[in-house]
């Protein structure tokens, strides 16, 4: 990773960071409007859902298929979080399929850390921020994505990222302003709706690589450390039941017991009913009952491949 790659990728860590600093006294006091709160509800749900179903479900597993437009519209929705271009986000996502838990994989709180407590502090550290400084965005795009890299229309979103992280600031400012009528409804928007949104955006997601391979519960035999958390389920919008996800890795559903809310889940079978996507992968009970009664063999990766 270059000294540049670094330093952008510590600016987009650390501002966020500072902007919740900034935001907590104005909560506290009493300073921040409804409209604020809306905002930042809408963009957080618009970028999050570009994440869970546009960079994650859609285009790095294709657990479905769509149009082209509306593929499109998810990977500029997936690149106003924050998280780097598609390509990049695609094939960092694959190789951590591909090594999961093992040598190679961009983001495990398990590997090449040592023993003991300072380790795994160490470890989960790497999982959460760390590797942003070291993994992200280092994983060979034409080895592990390919079909994205042949797709023009992918390469010129992720080309354009930064002018879409740009947008994706800009959009909030300018609704705050539109409805507030005020330059301080504008930033006061900006602060909620853009900079405070990404930082719950982004360490949500990074709690499903360090959480989510550290804590929670197992039922499949994989040979990983993925867990499922069920208090990040609903503001992860459905991805931490992360080891159902591990064992199903195509599967358009990650909350596969009734009482496992999954939001994305939902709002693809809304968009199967509505005829915009189809092919959906879903994972029969049967197949759940085999994965539920086999046994990892010590040493041997599951079956399936990075996508």
């Amino acid at each position: 990773m270059t000294r540049t790659e670094k330093i952008i990728n510590l600016i987009a860590v650390v501002l966020p960071f500072a902007a919740v600093l900034a935001a907590v006294p104005l909560l506290w006091n009493d300073l921040v409007r409804p409209t604020d709160l809306a905002i930042f509800a809408v963009m957080y749900l618009l970028s999050a859902f570009g994440i869970t179903i546009g960079f994650h479900r859609m285009l790095t597993h294709r657990a479905f298929a769509t149009s082209k437009r509306l593929e499109y519209g998810f990977a500029i929705l997936g690149s106003m979080a924050v998280q780097g271009p598609v390509i990049a986000w695609v094939a960092d996502h694959r190789k951590h399929h591909a090594h999961t838990d093992q040598e190679g994989d961009p983001h495990s709180p398990h590997v090449g850390h040592g023993d003991g407590v300072a380790a795994v502090l160490k470890g989960l550290w790497h999982s959460h921020v760390g590797w942003l400084v070291s993994e992200q965005g280092q994983a060979d795009r034409r080895r592990y994505a390919a079909d994205l890299c042949d797709d023009r229309g992918m390469r010129r979103i992720s080309r354009n990222f930064p002018s879409i992280v740009l947008a994706s600031l800009l959009i909030p400012a300018l609704a705050g302003g539109v409805i507030g009528g005020s330059i301080e409804s504008a930033a006061t928007a900006l602060l909620w709706g853009g900079l405070v949104r990404v930082f719950f955006v982004h360490h949500i997601t990074w709690s499903i690589n360090s959480l989510c391979h550290f804590l929670g519960s197992r039922r499949f035999a994989t040979a990983d450390h993925s867990t499922n958390v069920f208090w990040l389920a609903i503001p992860s919008l459905g991805e931490a039941w992360h080891h159902n996800h591990h064992a199903f890795p195509r599967a358009a559903v990650h909350g596969l017991r009734r009482r496992e809310i999954d939001l994305t889940g939902i709002v693809i079978g809304l968009l199967e009913r509505l005829g915009l996507v189809w092919n959906v992968v879903r994972i029969s009970p049967e197949r759940q009952e085999h994965r539920l009664s086999s046994r990892a063999v010590a040493g041997v990766r599951p079956a399936h491949g990075p996508a």
